[in-house]
């Protein structure tokens, strides 16, 4: 294949060997098929157009391009599971580095050893892509505890804290308000929010503007790149890294009096 010219920002190697530059402004398309950039020598699990691999000013940006297929992004204590292409023509979502390698490849590249192995360079030399304010400092978020925020984080973040590989889906907006409903002992209103269509939508909105909120967080402290749409997985992944929720926030769920704070803050008249 013909290599991309001009100063690169992504150096990507695969595993046979081959080097691949792309430049600032540069996209790679990657996958098992002869029309895509970089044709990967992959079975099961990878599309014939699987990736893009977008060079940046301040890094890179990984995005699923697959309709059947997920792919997966395994950095230094983190993995990443980007959701397939489903309606639409625009990722639903997409994981940007700032520096440092990376492995990028479906679950059986992962599991054979061939990942694609993607090196920012010159990093150090580079602004970040998410300037908030105009300021390329990236601000620390977080959450107090004794705030309905915080339990919607939580919630939202639990299945990947009980499972480290993250291939556990990732509750949506209902499902982590009828969680809410469980910890905070609303046991009453459970049959209600599965009976009841109106009650279920009034409450899945009250969740819905927290969850809002977190992303509006992420956003303004720059802790994920202005190119990334922010999904459940992007914004899963950074409360995670950040340490904003931790494995240690697992006991606050089965502790009395912090359930006792939270339903005061949920149900309070």
């Amino acid at each position: 294949m013909t290599e991309l010219n001009g100063r690169a920002a992504v150096r990507v190697s695969t595993g046979s060997g081959e080097l691949v530059d792309v430049p600032p402004g540069g996209r790679l398309v990657f996958g098992r098929g002869p029309d895509a950039d970089l044709v990967v020598v992959a079975g099961r699990g990878l599309s014939r157009r699987a990736g893009v691999i977008a060079g940046m000013a301040g890094g890179v940006l990984v995005t699923n391009i697959s309709r059947s297929h997920a792919l997966y992004v395994v950095g230094d204590g983190y993995r990443i599971r980007l959701p397939r292409l489903e309606d639409g023509d625009e990722p639903a979502g997409g994981w940007f580095v700032r520096a440092g390698t990376v492995s990028v490849g479906s679950q059986a590249m992962l599991d054979e050893g061939v990942p694609l192995r993607v090196t920012v360079l010159g990093a150090a030399d580079t602004q970040p892509e998410l300037e908030p304010a105009g300021d390329a400092t990236v601000l620390p978020l977080r959450l107090d505890p004794d705030t309905k925020l915080f339990l919607v984080a939580l919630l939202w973040c639990r299945p990947w804290l009980v499972d480290p590989t993250r291939r556990t889906p990732l509750p949506r907006t209902p499902e982590i308000a009828r969680e809410a409903l469980v910890v905070t002992d609303a046991h009453y209103e459970l049959e209600r929010f599965d009976t009841d269509p109106a009650f279920r939508d009034r409450l899945s909105a009250r969740v819905g503007e927290h969850v809002k909120a977190l992303r509006q967080k992420i956003s303004e402290r720059g802790l994920a790149a202005r190119a990334v749409r922010l999904s459940d997985e992007v914004v899963a992944s950074v409360l995670l890294e950040h340490a904003v929720i931790t494995r240690a926030d697992l006991a606050r769920l089965d502790d009395p009096d912090w359930c006792t704070r939270q339903e005061d803050l949920w149900w309070e008249r």
